[in-house]
């Protein structure tokens, strides 16, 4: 397999539209309060760096980073179940790592869900460690994060 680009997004594209929506999808079992990604627009603002990655030149996984008071979290990341186990999310993660040290955090975040088992034994695997909630988090409802797992790594 050959990792073309992972390059920053700049807008809403297509590409960037269908993976999101696949993502959407994946996350259905979720009721709408226990949903906390961020929107296609807040995913284009300063605070916020979205990527995308190509294998052969197709789009097959996304990720973004939001930088916060003392953290950057994780947004968004998503890869096609037929590029799994190839590297690509690794690979997207790394950048999203570097991004995050670039920009001077030292400290990368994450609000999982428990039904995301692929995406819980990835983010563990990657030295994702368990956490309380931050953030927005701490001051949502219990109902609203009942179904949330919070993870932090140092970067």
């Amino acid at each position: 397999m050959d990792i073309a680009t992972i390059e920053r997004a700049q807008a809403p594209t297509a590409e960037v539209v269908e993976l999101l929506t696949e993502l959407d999808a994946a996350l259905a079992g979720y009721s709408a309060d226990q949903r906390h990604a961020l929107s296609i627009d807040k995913l284009f603002q300063p605070d916020v760096r979205f990527f995308v990655a190509r294998v052969d030149g197709v789009a097959v996984a996304c990720g973004g980073i939001a930088f916060h008071d003392g953290y950057a979290e994780l947004k968004r990341m998503y890869s096609k179940p037929a590029v799994r186990g190839r590297g690509v999310a690794k690979a997207v993660l790394r950048r999203l790592e570097a991004e995050a040290r670039a920009a001077g955090a030292t400290l990368l975040r994450i609000e999982t869900g428990l039904y995301q088992a692929d995406a819980l034994r990835f983010y563990e695997g990657a030295g994702f460690r368990p956490c309380g909630a931050f953030g927005p988090y701490a001051d949502m409802p219990p109902h609203a994060i009942e179904t949330s797992l919070f993870y932090e790594k140092a970067v």
